[in-house]
């Protein structure tokens, strides 16, 4: 298991990079049985995520008409992120992660049944506040996780581990989206809010199964001699570590950027609403436009993991590449003629988007001590949020305010999207040749 140090080097990765990342995927699965319950639980509960996801925006743009009404359940959903950010990472640095994300499960489980009571446009008020409930918990589940990771594997485990969190995320909103899309048309949106709820239950069990040792538990005694920080003193110790450790900040930064990409939440809903409905049902376009995201961040991971050869220097310089792959997808996908082009755009753009998020995600568990991983990672996922909430909530003003064409709009943010890759170079150029020596 990973070690406390400030930077763990990845010495098995650049020999094991010979071997296909997808077949590292089967072998870290087999041997390590609390990382497999960990990413069983993950499969199950975003399964259901996507399910439900699909099911509310339907449900907001099918009883308000608005895609300023989608951009704003968007809004809801990420941007508590970055508010309970300071709160989130203090909890994950001091408690059990295991068991704040066993709570967190429950909670949001019982939580997203109460959309089955939504069933009139009065009535829409209440999603929000739903999904605010629910976010709050979902801030605090994912640090945990991330933080938790380099607790259950090996240092040269964290690229497959992390490679395979994304894929699976691509593969859930793959089969999720295009599965909800259909099911929402097919059965309705109740189905769907019930299969996310028993998600998280399942997820739950799954992961009070796992049996590790939580070093951060020690350490944080160690260093303070005893177990009662305060939120206020975490934060200071955060600030500082940030300060002498610039590298990490510019790490996260990098996951900042990509959440510009977040406004697709709402973009895709009104592509496949107004540019291609089938059957005059966007549901299933939506389905499949989201379902064409899922599939390319599958294959991105696979295709960094071959050009980098897990190297630290080449991973730092794919975080360019990958910005300008993305920026000229999206202009690619403004200009789509037809659904099946559009879809091809998509898979090229969020191949570059994942392999942002595991080489980013990846490097940070690197070189980031675990005492304050915790406060590392809700930072990462609240500026990340904070750069989702954002960006859907200046496209639903594009849509219903400021007038401008979904195509418009996408080509917008695909030469947005480009600025990332130029600020990066002399980043990546400053930081990547002090990568590792190599």
């Amino acid at each position: 298991m990973s070690s406390d140090s400030a930077h763990q080097p990845i010495p098995a990765v650049e020999t094991e990079a010979r071997v296909p990342i997808h077949l590292r995927y089967f072998s870290l699965l087999r041997s390590n049985q609390n990382f497999r319950r960990l990413w069983l639980a993950q499969l199950v509960s975003e399964l259901g995520d996507w399910f439900y996801s699909l099911a509310v925006y339907d449900l907001l743009f099918q009883m308000t008409g608005s895609g300023r009404a989608v951009s704003y359940a968007v809004i809801t959903q990420t941007l508590p992120w970055f508010f309970m950010t300071p709160l989130a990472g203090a909890l994950v640095d001091r408690f059990s992660r295991r068991r704040l994300m066993i709570l967190s499960d429950i909670v949001q489980g019982i939580v997203v049944l109460g959309l089955l009571l939504v069933r009139r446009p009065s009535e829409v008020w209440l999603v929000y506040a739903l999904l605010g409930a629910e976010v709050i918990f979902a801030s605090i589940f994912e640090p945990a996780r991330n933080a938790l990771v380099p607790n259950l594997t090996r240092t040269e485990e964290l690229l497959p581990a992390n490679a395979l969190s994304s894929a699976t995320w691509s593969f859930t909103l793959m089969v999720g989206a295009a599965l909800g899309g259909v099911v929402t048309a097919l059965f309705g949106r109740p189905i769907a809010f019930i299969i996310n709820s028993l998600s998280f239950f399942v997820s739950a069990v799954l992961l009070k199964k796992i049996r590790c040792e939580e070093t951060h538990l020690h350490r944080n005694r160690e260093s303070t001699g005893d177990n009662h920080t305060t939120i206020i003193s975490a934060l200071s110790e955060g600030a500082r570590y940030l300060k002498h450790n610039p590298r990490i900040l510019v790490l996260i930064l990098a996951k900042t950027f990509n959440g510009i990409l977040g406004g697709t939440l709402t973009l895709l809903v009104i592509f496949g609403e107004r540019v291609y409905p089938i059957a005059g049902h966007g549901a299933l376009a939506v389905g499949l436009l989201y379902a064409s995201r899922g599939l390319g961040a599958g294959f991105g991971p696979l295709v960094g993991d071959a050009l980098a050869r897990g190297r630290e220097t080449r991973m730092w310089r794919s975080i360019s590449i990958s910005f300008f792959v993305i920026g000229m997808s999206y202009i690619a996908f403004s200009r789509a003629p037809i659904l099946p082009l559009a879809i091809l755009a998509l898979v090229c753009a969020h191949m570059a988007a994942s392999n942002n998020w595991v080489v980013s995600t990846t490097l940070l568990q690197i070189h980031t001590t675990d005492r304050l991983r915790g406060r590392v990672f809700a930072l990462d996922l609240g500026m990340l949020m904070l750069a989702v909430s954002a960006s859907n909530f200046v496209l639903g003003l594009g849509v219903d305010t400021w007038k401008f064409t979904p195509r418009q709009l996408a080509a917008g943010l695909g030469g947005l999207l480009l600025i990332p890759g130029f600020l990066w170079l002399p980043i990546q150029a400053a930081w990547g040749h002090k990568a590792s020596g190599k």
